[in-house]
């Protein structure tokens, strides 16, 4: 369907971030578009496969806003758009991925362009109320218009195709995008499978697909989204809404689709009901340790500018039962590895796109038979799964699984010190022997290709400020 942009005046409002993004070398503007959207009507059954057949249904009109960062010097530009699909769990219009990789993105010169495509992230309603954004500033945002969820996928297409107009028609100032990515985390990636299963065969419009922590099932062909979350798991309306299986992304995509699974992904959420191998457009990516939401999703990542040490960054990640949106049982997950592997699962999908370089295979995390735990070491860290520096030299059982509390608090996992005699016990040697040690599997991740060799000077940084308080509760 045809769509128009135009310009926004002045800065968008963004409750998720403290920095400025000049320090970034990147720049923003926002984008009214506007148009006519088509939905979507399955045809036939809706299988586990993925194969899933659909025809255009009803039109509807609309007015959404969609937001875009490029670097200021158009000579730094990769060509790669990342157009993330925005979260609206929350009850806010969020971008979690921009947040967990936007470091990356900026030091690689790589667009990104966020887009507002569910509803709820506009006018409200969802899991909790909160500020979306006719709430969060009204004279802005007021005339916004979105007919529903069925119309989300192709007002996200409009967005891509957008990007692919040539020089002076399209929303990148100049700059033309070679290659233009999707991104989305937790329920936006239930919209991405379903957008990937139905939807890419018809659009064909990414060149490939960043789907990090979706649970078991994709959202309803008509956007509704019933999540297969653990009975109990806190999301109002889920206790007896629990998928019996899951449903893979369909093996015959058209382009690559990388999946990166916290522990939470697959237990809590549903996510090991899909399972599926790796293949030639296909690669999945479970990380040990670590959880759908951590100390960096709440706090390290919204001052996280380039500017902090590691010493900052240290302070930023330290446990914490404070939450945006409510407290927590327990100390939260403290544990980098979303933030870090997510470079690097962005780093091989631009290259698996671009040169056609497919990114490596990683274990598997290994669950109980029953699927709702995970196999344990003797120190209470799950076994297997793509293993970095915080689980195989840790100071602490990182996991995601174990939280309670208000609202989304059980996404958070948990963080459980070690106490000072196993501490010792672990590395007799002190803190030379921990950072030693730690090292070792820095350098053992970033060989394998699950952690980037530039973010390795910081991640050490990050080890040596941790040892001076490993795992201190940052609010008592």
């Amino acid at each position: 369907m045809a769509s128009t942009f135009t310009e926004m005046p002045g800065a968008a409002p963004d409750v998720m971030r403290d920095y400025d993004l000049a320090t970034l070398g990147y720049e923003e503007t926002e984008y009214l578009l506007e148009g006519t959207a088509a939905s979507y009507e399955l045809k036939g059954d809706r299988g586990e496969d993925g194969k899933w057949e659909v025809a255009p249904g009803a039109e509807a009109p609309f007015r959404t806003r969609f937001v875009v960062r490029r670097p200021v010097d158009p000579e730094r530009f990769s060509g790669v758009a990342v157009v993330e699909w925005h979260n609206v769990s929350g009850g806010i219009d969020a971008a979690p991925d921009w947040n967990f990789f936007h470091r990356h993105v900026c030091a690689q010169g790589h667009a990104w362009v966020g887009v507002s495509a569910q509803k709820v992230g506009i006018d409200g309603g969802g899991f909790v109320e909160s500020i979306h954004l006719k709430l969060l500033a009204p004279d802005r945002y007021g005339e916004l218009e979105h007919p529903g969820d069925a119309w989300s996928f192709d007002m996200f297409t409009q967005v891509g195709e957008l990007l692919r107009r040539p020089d002076g028609e399209n929303p990148l100032r100049g700059l033309t995008a070679r290659w233009v990515l999707a991104a989305g985390e937790s329920q936006s990636a239930a919209c991405l499978v379903t957008y990937i299963n139905a939807v890419d065969p018809h659009a064909r419009v990414f060149d490939g697909y960043f789907v990090h922590g979706r649970p078991g099932v994709g959202v309803a062909i008509d956007g509704v989204f019933i999540p297969s979350a653990r009975a109990g798991s806190g999301i109002e309306g889920t206790r007896e809404v629990i998928a019996a299986k899951g449903e893979r992304v369909r093996e015959d995509a058209r382009v690559p689709v990388f999946v990166f699974q916290s522990e939470t992904d697959l237990v809590v959420l549903g996510g090991g009901k899909a399972r599926q191998p790796d293949s030639e457009h296909f690669r999945a990516w479970e990380v040990a340790g670590a959880a759908h939401a951590d100390t960096y999703t709440v706090n390290a990542g919204r001052h996280d500018d380039g500017t902090v040490s590691g010493e900052g960054l240290a302070q930023l990640l330290r446990p914490t039962r404070s939450l945006l949106i409510g407290q927590t049982d327990r100390p939260i997950n403290s544990g980098p590895q979303q933030h870090y592997v997510s470079h690097a699962v962005l780093s091989w999908l631009v290259r698996w796109v671009t040169e056609g370089d497919a990114p490596p295979a990683a274990p598997r995390l290994e669950l109980e038979e029953s699927g709702e735990a995970y196999r344990l070491d003797e120190r209470g860290i799950a076994l297997g799964g793509l293993r970095t520096p915080w689980v195989d030299a840790p100071v602490g059982v990182l996991s995601g699984l174990g939280q309670s509390g208000e609202t989304f608090a059980f996404l958070f996992g948990t963080t459980d010190p070690f106490d000072e005699a196993v501490l010792t016990a672990s590395y007799p040697g002190g803190r030379d022997e921990y950072l030693e040690r730690f090292d070792a599997a820095l350098e053992k991740a970033i060989d394998a290709g699950y952690l980037l060799a530039e973010d390795r000077g910081e991640i050490l940084e990050l080890a040596a400020a941790t040892c001076s308080y490993p795992l201190e509760l940052a609010d008592g």
